[in-house]
């Protein structure tokens, strides 16, 4: 397969890294002097599992240039998604598809608008990673794991071959969910308050699963999530909240989500798209969220500030 990675941050960059190491045909698109050190250096990957480099590393900026490719992996953050849908068509005139890789639950929803739902399966991935320097990715935790799927739940080829190409890689799991959507929410449940409640409390997973007051808090964004994916028809199972409380105990103390990261450098952030889509859909479907309310109003702000609309 041709695969292009839209986005070779944290998340893009581990994982084309992967493909390309174990001879896939990748292409990175990316920009400024980490696509430039890319291009004079090759793509690094500084991993807990062991480091590695793609040498030379297939990398621009044009998708034009990039040619048509049968998957592309999207990597941008929540909010460059709508944007990047319209610069992604010249890669897809050959009836490629794209899987999106942001945290949130309407990045697939928002390039099927754009691309059409043809375009278009659901996918996420879990990893704690994220851009080290030009040319550098450092994946800090986490087993690396990617799962995407039709978002109707068939089974297709594309799927399949897209897993073949991943299971070839070294360093990461691939599954391929019979219902995606559930699998994102559930992925959702975890992300979304453990980015909010770090944020809030400034600490990492360590500090915050094990004082009674954050963990409390962390648990109750939680439900609120598994709520709202109920009151919306996602067919979470019952235990989804005990076992991401379960996973997040496994976490590395030192653990933090990149939302977290974003928000504490004073940097945009997913707010929007995960605390906030939280608090937004949960009002459209009349479900209470007041702690995810809570920690949204706190955070909103400085994500103004840094946005410079405050």
């Amino acid at each position: 397969m041709r695969i292009a990675v839209f986005g070779a941050g944290g998340v893009g960059g581990y994982f084309g890294g992967r493909l390309a190491q174990a001879g896939e045909d990748v292409v990175f698109i990316a920009r400024g002097p980490h696509l430039e050190a890319i291009q004079r250096e090759g793509l690094r990957v500084e991993s807990v599992d062991g480091d590695f480099a793609v040498r030379p590393a297939n990398a621009t900026s044009e998708p034009r240039q990039a040619g048509p490719a049968d998957a592309v992996l999207l990597g941008v953050k929540a909010w460059q998604v709508k944007e990047a849908a319209r610069q992604l068509r010249p890669l897809l005139d050959r009836g490629g598809f794209v899987v999106p890789l942001q945290n949130g639950v309407e990045a697939a929803d928002e390039l099927a608008t754009e691309l059409g739902p043809e375009r278009v399966v659901g996918g996420f991935c879990k990893i704690f990673s994220f851009v080290a320097g030009p040319g550098r990715i450092r994946h800090s935790g986490v087993a690396p794991r990617i799962e995407f799927g039709e978002r109707d739940g068939r089974r297709s080829e594309r799927v399949d071959h897209l897993r073949a190409a991943f299971e070839r890689a070294a360093g990461l799991s691939v599954g391929t969910p019979g219902d995606i959507v559930a699998a994102l929410w559930e992925k959702f449940l975890f992300i979304a308050p453990l980015s909010g409640v770090g944020a809030v409390t400034r600490m990492p997973a360590g500090v915050l699963r094990s004082v009674p007051e954050s963990r409390e808090m962390l648990e109750s964004a939680m439900k609120e999530v598994f709520d709202l994916a109920r009151a919306r028809g996602v067919g979470l199972r019952k235990d989804a909240v005990a076992r991401t409380l379960a996973y997040v105990d496994g976490l590395p103390a030192d653990g933090t989500a990149s939302m977290q990261r974003d928000i504490l450098e004073g940097h945009p952030s997913e707010l929007d798209y995960q605390t906030g889509a939280v608090v937004r859909l949960a009002r459209e479907a009349g479900v209470a969220a007041p702690v995810n309310e809570f920690i949204y109003r706190a955070l909103l702000p400085g994500e103004r500030r840094a946005r410079g609309t405050a």
